[in-house]
């Protein structure tokens, strides 16, 4: 349960596996593990460092997938509503994504 919640969330950022592992500094191999269920117990360490690559918070591993009207408030949705709304490319959305996720890197170093 937990390697699909990680690889659903990885996923919708749009991370590849090698990336996130790279990011989070964990070993490819265990988080392949993690993914397929092979491994079913990961440190809180590991899922603390996945989880912040993935800004989210480490109980988001361990939850029941929510749909997406109670996982976004209602700002949110209104936000993301209007994006979509006055046309802004999925494309975009992602690069502001990354940009901000860079932001925050360079931020932290």
């Amino acid at each position: 349960m937990i390697g699909e919640r990680v690889q659903t969330i990885r996923k919708e950022k749009g991370l590849s596996l090698t990336e996130l592992a790279e990011r989070a500094g964990v070993a490819k191999s265990y988080l392949s593990a993690l993914e397929r269920n092979i491994q079913t117990n990961p440190s809180i360490q590991f899922l603390e460092k996945i989880a912040n690559v993935l800004q989210v918070p480490v109980d988001a591993f361990l939850k029941k997938e929510k749909s997406a009207e109670c996982l976004l408030d209602k700002e949110w949705l209104h936000l993301m509503e209007e994006a979509i709304q006055i046309g802004v490319p999925k494309e975009v959305m992602k690069e502001i994504v990354e940009f901000y996720r860079w932001k925050i890197t360079k931020q932290q170093n």
